[in-house]
């Protein structure tokens, strides 16, 4: 079996920026109560005509050209996202099509914000055993499409952005070095869009309830994550045969400062090794570890030869992780 590694980056993020001063006109909270709370001073909101499939074209266009691969070149596209264009076709074949990745497979995976990283299992899967060479594996979110804007509770808490990697073949040791994926289906209602799909199809009475809005019970979400990010770290450590003490960067989902906070003291490590940007853009799902990993390596967190670990956790309950050795060589920012 080889490897599997990451030969290209890409993201995009929405123009538009939504600050916490904005919120407070049409929302019951402040600045300070979101930030003490979550650690989110802003977030980006895609336009109303923006679909998922947008952002992640953009995100996918410069990961491409980061990797010196050709649309045609693409062997599966693997889009993870809770916000998909429509039910179907999938998100990712009408990224297929744009992008004319004539040869390319396409499918999405649906683990919430846990998406991206089932997805790059998945294509790790794929290029191991030689099925496929060239994989892209997209995180891209529009949360703000299913967001109700009048909940305090969720309404601070979302944001839309894409993260786009391209993974290829590597040697045995290098890249990629272990997976973990978990779900806990008994936590299901935990976190939630109740509407919409064959439970309960869309109707005069599911729009009058409201049930097309993300629900999120944020308490039991909490008490989760706090206990979740720590373990599925530390088993795709094991699985990778190192030691916390070897992982040079942690990238986790951003979905809230203290859950990162609460991780880094668990696990005895300091908060300098954990790579946040979640005051910028808040939860944006599927695509925040793709993301924050993008920004890590555009910063000159991640260098050659080091180890990364990256972990999310989501509805579903699902949860993920993984390690990596980086192989690319380090980039400056571009944007």
């Amino acid at each position: 079996m080889r490897g599997s590694t990451i030969s290209g980056l890409g993201r995009y993020v929405p123009k538009r920026i939504m600050t916490n001063a904005e919120l407070e006109k049409f929302v019951d909270t402040t600045d300070e109560w979101i930030v003490s709370r979550t650690g989110i001073r802003e977030r980006r909101i895609a336009e109303p005509d923006e679909a998922s499939s947008d952002l992640a074209y953009e995100a996918s266009k410069e990961a491409l050209e980061d990797a010196g691969i050709r649309p045609d070149q693409i062997d599966l596209i693997i889009v993870g996202t809770a916000t998909p264009d429509m039910l179907f076709p999938a998100t990712a074949c009408i990224l297929q099509d744009r992008l004319g990745a004539r040869r390319a497979g396409a499918f999405d995976v649906s683990a919430a914000c846990s998406s991206w990283a089932y997805g790059a299992a998945v294509a790790h899967g794929y290029v191991a055993s030689g099925q496929a060479d060239t994989v892209l594996v997209v995180g891209a979110e529009t949360l703000s499409k299913i967001t109700n804007w009048k909940d305090r509770g969720t309404s601070v808490l979302f944001g839309d952005s894409a993260g786009a990697v391209v993974m290829t073949a590597s040697e045995p040791g290098t890249g990629f070095l272990s997976f973990h994926l978990g779900s806990d289906g008994s936590g299901g209602s935990l976190i939630a869009l109740p509407a919409g799909g064959s439970r309960l199809p869309a109707s005069y009475e599911t729009v009058e309830r409201q049930q097309h809005y993300l629900t999120m019970n944020g308490r039991e979400v909490f008490k989760f994550a706090v206990r979740c990010i720590p373990r599925a770290i530390e088993e795709a450590v094991k699985r990778a045969g190192l030691a916390i003490e070897d992982v040079d960067l942690f990238i986790p989902h951003q979905a809230n400062i203290r859950i990162i906070d609460a991780a880094a003291e668990r696990l005895g490590q300091p908060k300098e090794k954990f790579f946040v940007n979640v005051e910028l853009y808040g939860n944006t799902s599927s695509a925040s570890v793709p993301v924050a990993l993008y920004e890590a390596v555009r910063a000159g967190r991640i260098k050659k030869g080091d180890v990364a670990v990256m972990v999310a956790f989501g509805g579903g309950l699902t949860w993920a992780s993984c390690a990596i050795r980086w192989t690319m060589k380090t980039q400056t920012s571009r944007q």
